[in-house]
C-alpha cells in the first residue's frame, strides 16, 4: 500500500498528479507508462479488459511501485469485489446519479464495520500469508474509493454525495457531464464550467480529493488544475499511439512533398 499512500501524500501536498488510462490487454503497456505518470487508470468501462488482463496490469503497476486505480464497469458489488481482491489500490465508479449508489459502492470498498466488503483478498494479503485483523485495518485505511460526477443528477446531489463517510474522492467527467447538461462536447460551455466549479468547490469544502478524466490535452489539464482539480487522467494508451503515429507520418509526407 506504499504507492497509494504516496499518491495521497502528493495530493495533500498540492501536487497535480497526472495519470494514463490503459485499455489494451498487454501488461507491458502499463509497465512502459509507469515511469511517466503518478498513477495508472485501468479502464473497464470503455474497454473489454478481462479479469486476467486487469490482474496483469495490476501486477505490472505494482512492480513499478505505481498506484493503480480501476474504473469499473459499474458500481455493483460483482464489479468492485474481484478488482479489489486482485490488488487494485482503489476504484473509480462511473455514471453515478444517486446518494444510494455512492453509499453502496463505498461500502463495497471496505470491510466491516466500516463497510460490507466480503473477505477474500487473495493478492493484497499475499495469498493469505498476511491476512486477518491487521490486513483488514490496513486495507480499510488504504483503499482509494472514488466516484465520477458526470450526470446532472449527481451535480444536484453533490452536497449529500461528498458528505458520505469513506468516499475519498470525486472524479469529474467533463465530456459526459456536458452531454447530460445538453451541450455534448462543449466542455467550456458556461453552464458546464459552472457545474464543474460548483462540484469542485463542494468537494473541497467537504475535504474530498478532486480528480478528472480527460483526453490528452495539456492545456485543458492546466485549466482544470487551476480550477482545483488535483489528479487527472490525461488521455490513454490508444490515443497516445494514434496521435504520435499520425504526427510522424504527416511530417514525413509533408517533407517529401516539399512542405515544411
Amino acid at each position: 500500500m506504499e504507492s497509494i499512500n504516496a499518491f495521497r501524500a502528493k495530493l495533500t501536498a498540492g501536487t497535480l498528479c497526472l495519470g494514463a488510462a490503459v485499455t489494451f490487454s498487454g501488461p507491458l503497456v502499463t509497465e512502459a507508462l509507469c515511469d511517466a505518470v503518478d498513477f495508472i487508470w485501468i479502464d473497464q468501462e470503455h474497454s473489454p479488459l478481462s479479469p486476467e488482463a486487469v490482474q496483469a496490469h495490476l501486477l505490472a503497476a505494482r512492480s513499478r511501485n505505481t498506484p493503480a486505480l480501476v474504473r469499473v464497469t459499474a458500481g455493483e458489488t460483482a464489479f468492485i469485489k474481484p478488482v479489489l481482491d486482485a490488488g487494485a489500490d482503489g476504484i473509480i465508479v462511473p455514471q453515478v446519479k444517486t446518494v444510494a449508489e455512492v453509499e453502496r459502492a463505498v461500502a463495497d470498498c471496505r470491510y466491516p464495520p466500516q463497510g460490507r466488503r466480503g473477505y477474500g483478498p487473495r493478492v493484497p494479503s499475499n495469498f493469505g500469508r498476511s491476512g486477518g485483523a491487521d490486513y483488514v485495518a490496513r486495507a480499510n485505511a488504504g483503499v482509494f474509493a472514488s466516484v465520477m460526477i458526470e450526470t446532472r443528477e449527481a451535480v444536484e446531489a453533490i452536497d449529500a454525495i461528498v458528505a458520505i463517510p469513506g468516499l475519498d474522492s470525486i472524479v469529474l467527467g467533463p465530456y459526459d457531464l456536458s452531454g447530460s447538461l445538453g451541450h455534448l462536447g462543449e466542455v467550456e460551455h458556461p453552464e458546464v464550467v459552472a457545474a464543474l466549479e460548483h462540484v469542485i468547490a463542494r468537494a473541497q469544502a467537504a475535504g474530498k480529493f478532486v480528480g478528472s478524466g480527460m483526453g490528452a490535452d495539456p492545456d485543458y489539464a492546466v485549466r482544470m488544475g487551476k480550477r482545483g482539480v488535483q489528479w487527472v487522467q490525461l488521455g490513454g494508451d490508444y490515443g497516445y499511439l494514434v496521435a504520435f503515429m499520425d504526427n510522424v507520418t504527416k511530417r514525413v509526407r509533408q517533407q517529401l512533398a516539399g512542405g515544411v
